[in-house]
Order: C-alpha cells, then structure tokens, then sequence
C-alpha cells in the first residue's frame, strides 16, 4: 500500500529533512522507477534510490552502503539514468506543456492557459515529441508519467 504523505511529496522532504539535518543519509524507498525522479532525489539528497520489490538482500547492502558514506540506486533505476544521460532535457516551459497534454488539453487550450501563441505552443510540443523520442501526443504523456518528467 502507498501512503501519501499530507503536508508534502518525498522530494520536499528530502530537502527539508537534509535542511535541519545536513548529515541525514536517506534512503528513498519507491515504486517509482522513473529515472527524472531518481536523479531528483538523489540532487535534492538522497543517498540511496530502490524499489519497493528490491530483494531483501539488496536492501540490507544498500543500508550498508549507505552507512559507509557510499550511494546506491537500484539496477533498474540505474539503467533508466543511463539510457537517458545524453539526452536533452525538456525545459520547464516544455514540463508544463506536456502536463497540460496529459491532462488532455488541445495545443489552443494549452496556449490560452499559458497565455501564449498556439504557434508557440505548437513548437513546444515538436520539440517534446523529439526530445521523449515520442510517436504523439499521447505517446510523450506516457513517457512523461514512466520517467517521472510529469506526474499527477
């Protein structure tokens, strides 16, 4: 079961955890294996990054390693950073983009919600399609929500 926590997300707590407590060592335990959200926790903080359906064994290494100064991320995460390190980052103004389409928004309510040019607004999603590496619209939602670019 996935508990969320009221007042804010892991990541804020991460920040304000390591904000009172600079030494903390955290380990993020997830069922996330996006790997923007990954290298979101372990910039914010975190030292360990593992999925809930880690072995038991795998778990008690990285609290080991952890423990000795060292970071970890689980091997799924890993290869999902690995196989994005190269590529371009979306920028913010693209982040918001993408959410609005996958909240199902046409590039016309995109534009008057962001107070911009369809036009403009018909760049940005060229350049998320090639960025994600996208088929379409829905396609780069989908891929936005898997990496962790966007969630809802």
């Amino acid at each position: 079961m996935d508990l969320q926590m009221p007042e804010m997300n892991g990541l804020d707590a991460i920040i304000a955890i390591r904000g009172e407590f600079p030494e903390a060592r955290i380990i993020v335990l997830t069922t996330y294996a996006g790997d923007v959200q990954a290298l979101r926790a372990i910039k914010a903080g975190a030292r360990a990054y593992l999925l809930k359906d880690s072995l038991h064994k795998e778990l008690l290494h990285t609290i080991r390693a952890v423990q000795t100064g060292k970071k970890s991320i689980s091997p799924e995460v890993s290869f999902g950073l690995a196989e994005h390190a190269t590529d371009d980052a979306l920028t913010p103004a693209e982040v918001r983009v993408l959410r609005l389409i996958a909240e199902g928004n046409a590039n016309k309510e995109i534009a008057a919600q962001l107070s911009t040019s369809e036009d403009t607004v018909k760049g940005q999603v060229r350049n998320i399609l090639s960025k994600l590496g996208a088929k379409d619209r829905t396609h780069a939602a989908m891929i936005g929500l898997k990496r962790g670019i966007i969630e809802f």
